[in-house]
């Protein structure tokens, strides 16, 4: 029997993945607004800096699933060309999803700021205080929450293109989130 989907672990990272990471990049433009009152800031925060700790966790077993159980192949009719797009599109999100936890891990910790589940783990700061790196790595996170936003429009996009228009099982490798392997 040949594997034509994803097997059930990969489709639950990846829908786990982006359920989580559909919920912090809002969460993530909105806790910075001006003019937020400082409760709804802070839970934001909170939210943002923890769950980005579970996200960073679930993407590597994703990455260590991943590099041991290959994407299943592609369908012939799908050209050359998107066979590179896809691919190269699919590794720049998980490097994203991957770099974006420790690049928000380093703003914090640098910035003095906590990680509640970490603190509560007694896990202590692997990055000391500095405000010029955390300056360096804020801006770097907030132009890295714009890409991996392109990124996921465009997946998203591509899905539904395979989906509606081609209609060449491309969509099916993914859905159901629960799989059938």
């Amino acid at each position: 029997m040949s594997i034509t989907g994803y097997r059930r672990p990969a489709r639950l990272f990846h829908w786990l993945v982006a359920a989580l990471v559909l919920m912090m990049i809002p969460a993530g433009f909105v806790m910075i607004q001006e003019g937020l009152p400082r409760p709804v800031g802070n839970t934001l925060f909170i939210f943002h800096k923890n769950v980005g700790v579970i996200v960073f966790l679930l993407v590597v077993l994703r990455l260590t699933y991943r590099l041991t159980h290959p994407a299943p192949p592609l369908p012939g009719s799908v050209p050359d060309w998107q066979r590179t797009v896809s691919g190269l599109s699919h590794w720049a999100l998980y490097a994203l999803v991957l770099v974006m936890p420790v690049l928000g891990y380093v703003r914090v910790r640098a910035g003095g700021f906590p990680i509640e589940w970490l603190d509560a783990l007694g896990v202590p700061a692997m990055v000391p205080k500095n405000e010029a790196l955390a300056e360096t790595a804020k801006a770097l996170h907030f132009y890295g929450a714009w890409a991996i936003t392109l990124l996921i429009g465009l997946h998203v996009a591509a899905a539904l293109h395979h989906l509606i228009l081609r209609r060449d099982g491309v969509f099916g490798r993914m859905w159901p989130p629960h799989g059938t392997q």
